[in-house]
């Protein structure tokens, strides 16, 4: 299962791979843990350099150094010694503003020396990871340095970070600016959620299984909800927040990821521009949103003091680098309309948010009710309907209910779960989550990356709501207490509908009290 497209299978190539922010926290924590996974695996190119670019007064001896502390802290499973030796002699680091002309001319000094060291045959993959302010200027003077020319024997990439832009319009001139200096296909606008497994195995799923693929359309289809909770505030990236919110932060990017891996119509092949083809089509069937729409059908929050996770929460407001009158959201719930014959009528319903009761990202796809005749005359008051759950995180898998008579003299119903999850039948997965979506850049599979179009069509869709927040400031915040489910608007959006968010404490709880009665029944 982890091979989801025949391009996988390409070998990653031979490279000098630049990090742009080499001495940030991503680095250390994700991206050389990352790597070291790969070569860990064999499938890190034994042709390979890695060259640290950073403001931060670093030599190479010492960036090794550095690293070489730091490795065991955030690698997940212990790295071999004889393995980061290896390692360690590819790692080379250039100090340099990003605006500094001279500081590219050494960085082009050193990818040639570490080219001709370790013979990565001039190929260069450059990673910005860095503030969203610094993709265009370090695009042209990557450019302007000569370093992101491509020939048929060798070839340049670019991972861009999310953001991809702050709305409509910055997405665009992002875009505009990086298509100055490089192709489309040199671009890979990264978004770690597509490192997760389950995310790639939505679409094996759907399209894999005969059971699974005809009953996903609105004949069967009640509604689908997907849900990324985290219990964590903002800690430390207030900063940031204040600047994005939780709109701008998860919408367009991960949770429209997710949404049209759920949506998408079935692509031809698993070739990379039939599949993002697909998802692209899904944005633009998006219904526009009218002001009157994103006043009833979307609703924002911030959280104020309490628990979550554990952990005394303070609110929002109270946190660093946060205005004590802040207006920036922490939660977001939004009913969208897919408007195409595969989806008319299906409500899709999305949230997000900081500080909630449960850290969870799932898919849920909530069937319709069948028909209620043949149960008329008997003890049962109501149907549960059939929901199929594809767990993103943190417990990897998928979970379908079904319904079952309950044992005992009368009719009663009850649900059962077939339950699946990726730990029990493939072990535990010790990886960053980076290690498929570097590798696929090394090999040239931009499957999962978000392609030009497809970040101005997600931005296309929010725009109207950005557009009325910012006019209609709220009132009310904070809305909801850490450690809640959010604001009760976001109850009331569904209920409204006559539905209910999913919620997997209740589940358990319910589990739990169906449990306790069987066992005063004497059933077992």
């Amino acid at each position: 299962m982890n091979n989801h497209h025949p391009e996988n299978n390409a070998a990653a190539s031979p490279c000098t791979m630049v990090i742009f922010g080499a001495s940030g926290d991503l680095t250390k924590r994700k991206l050389i843990p990352a790597l070291c996974n790969l070569a860990q695996d064999d499938v890190l190119p034994k042709q390979f350099a890695i060259v640290g670019f950073a403001t931060n007064d670093f030599t190479t001896e010492s960036f090794r150094q550095k690293l070489t502390e730091e490795i065991p802290k955030y690698a997940p499973l212990p790295v071999d010694d004889k393995l980061w030796g290896w390692f360690r002699e590819r790692i080379y680091y250039v100090r340099g503003d990003f605006g500094d002309a001279d500081a590219y001319q050494r960085l082009k000094q050193q990818i040639a020396d570490a080219d001709k060291e370790h013979g990565t045959l001039g190929n260069k993959l450059f990673y910005l990871a860095v503030a969203p302010r610094f993709f265009s200027p370090i695009t042209k003077m990557l450019g302007a340095a000569d370093l992101v020319k491509e020939d048929p024997t060798h070839w340049s990439r670019v991972i861009v970070e999310k953001p991809f832009g702050h709305d409509l319009d910055s997405a665009r001139q992002l875009n505009h600016d990086l298509n100055q200096v490089l192709t489309e296909k040199q671009i890979y606008r990264i978004d770690h959620y597509l490192g997760k497994e389950t995310v790639q195995n939505v679409m094996v799923f759907r399209f894999s299984n005969n059971i699974i693929e005809p009953l996903w359309n609105r004949n069967y289809v009640d509604h689908v909800q997907i849900t990324a909770a985290e219990t964590v505030g903002v800690e430390h990236r207030g900063g940031f927040y204040e600047t994005a919110g939780a709109l701008r932060d998860m919408v367009p990017n991960h949770l429209f990821q997710l949404l049209t891996m759920t949506a998408m119509e079935p692509p031809i092949s698993f070739d990379a521009d039939e599949v993002r083809n697909k998802q692209a089509e899904v944005l633009h069937a998006i219904q526009p949103l009218e002001a009157e729409d994103v006043l009833t059908c979307m609703v924002r929050g911030q959280y104020g003091p309490g628990v979550a996770g554990g952990e005394r929460i303070d609110g929002y407001r109270s946190e660093p680098d946060v205005s004590p009158d802040s207006n920036t959201e922490t939660f977001v719930a939004l009913k969208l309309q897919i408007d195409n014959w595969r989806w008319a009528g299906v409500p899709f319903y999305l949230r997000t948010g900081k500080a909630l009761a449960q850290r969870t990202t799932e898919i849920v796809i909530q069937f319709r009710r069948t028909p209620f005749v043949l149960f008329r005359n008997t003890t049962v008051k109501n149907l549960e309907t059939n929901r199929l759950v594809i767990h993103i995180q943190p417990d990897e898998g998928i979970s379908l209910s079904l319904g079952a008579k309950v044992p005992g003299a009368v009719m009663k119903l009850g649900l059962v779960n077939m339950d699946f999850d990726y730990k029990t039948y493939f072990g535990a997965e010790h990886n960053t989550g980076y290690e498929r979506l570097l590798r696929d850049c090394m090999a040239g599979d931009p499957t999962l990356f978000q392609r030009s179009d497809m970040v101005e069509a997600g931005w296309s869709v929010i725009q109207p709501i950005i557009d009325v927040w910012h006019a209609l400031p709220a009132r009310g915040f904070p809305n909801y207490a850490a450690g809640s489910w959010g604001p009760t608007e976001a109850e009331d959006l569904l209920e409204r509908d006559g539905r209910s968010w999913h919620r997997t404490d209740l589940d358990e709880m319910e589990q739990r009290s169906r449990i306790a009665a069987m066992d005063k029944t004497g059933v077992t």
